[in-house]
């Protein structure tokens, strides 16, 4: 148990300019927006309770997609979704979520790998990690460079067997990372998350009022890709 299990689910950036402009131009973005320090502060104190019980530990990975930002809840995101599934099948666990808003690759490196390390630390192995994360790289153009290789960086330090995510992205660099996970997944180090080929194939009435998060509807059928990828690898009996 870590009683004293102390990680920030807010994100040290600042809010940029055009985001701001964006969210006092249109209320459906402002609405999403609204969410994001409810929903860490919700993660934090459920993270804590979690960090310092027993049995079975699911740590997720991730940006805000992992937080459920633009989820009616913060557990009706695809870690919620999930969980609740998991959980009816007889799996009795606990989630540790270190999804951060906006985060890229580097923020898994530098802030969410270390808490899961300090959780292996205090004995805490997990069961099962989750890693979603990429998008917030290979939508700016600046943060693609070197994406490949931080990606690669964050795998080396992954535990063996985690579930890790491809991004449903047609740039080069998203296609790079595609096919580092599956040499990796073939080789057994990781399992593939495959959100390129078993994803929604249309968003159509699966986004919140931003355009940009999932809704309740999206969410679900991400979760469901996930619990594919848990399924596959029999990690949960």
């Amino acid at each position: 148990m870590s009683p004293d299990f102390d990680y920030s689910n807010r994100s040290d950036r600042p809010r940029g300019p055009v985001l701001s402009a964006l969210s006092t131009a249109f209320p459906g973005i402002r609405s999403v927006q609204e969410q994001v320090l409810p929903y860490a502060g919700w993660w934090e104190s459920h993270n804590r309770v979690a960090a310092a019980g027993g049995g079975p530990l699911w740590v997720a990975l991730g940006d805000s997609m992992t937080q459920g930002i633009g989820a009616s809840a913060p557990d009706r995101g695809w870690v919620g979704q999930l969980s609740e599934r998991l959980a009816v099948r007889g799996w009795d666990h606990r989630i540790v979520n270190l999804g951060v808003n906006g985060a890229r690759v580097e923020d898994v490196l530098d802030r969410q790998l270390p808490a899961l390390e300090s959780l292996a630390t205090d004995g805490q192995t997990p069961a099962l990690v989750t890693v979603v994360i990429g998008s917030n790289d290979v939508v700016v153009r600046r943060h693609r460079r070197g994406l490949v290789e931080r990606f690669a960086a964050m795998l080396d330090r992954l535990p063996e067997g985690a579930l890790v995510s491809n991004l449903p992205n047609p740039h080069r660099e998203a296609r790079a990372v595609d096919a580092m996970l599956r040499a990796r997944a073939d080789a057994g180090h990781l399992v593939l998350v495959d959100m390129r080929r078993d994803g929604p194939r249309s968003w159509r009435g699966r986004l919140a009022s931003d355009k940009f998060h999932p809704n309740d509807r999206g969410y679900a059928e991400m979760a469901t890709v996930v619990q594919r990828a848990v399924d596959r690898a029999g990690l949960i009996s």
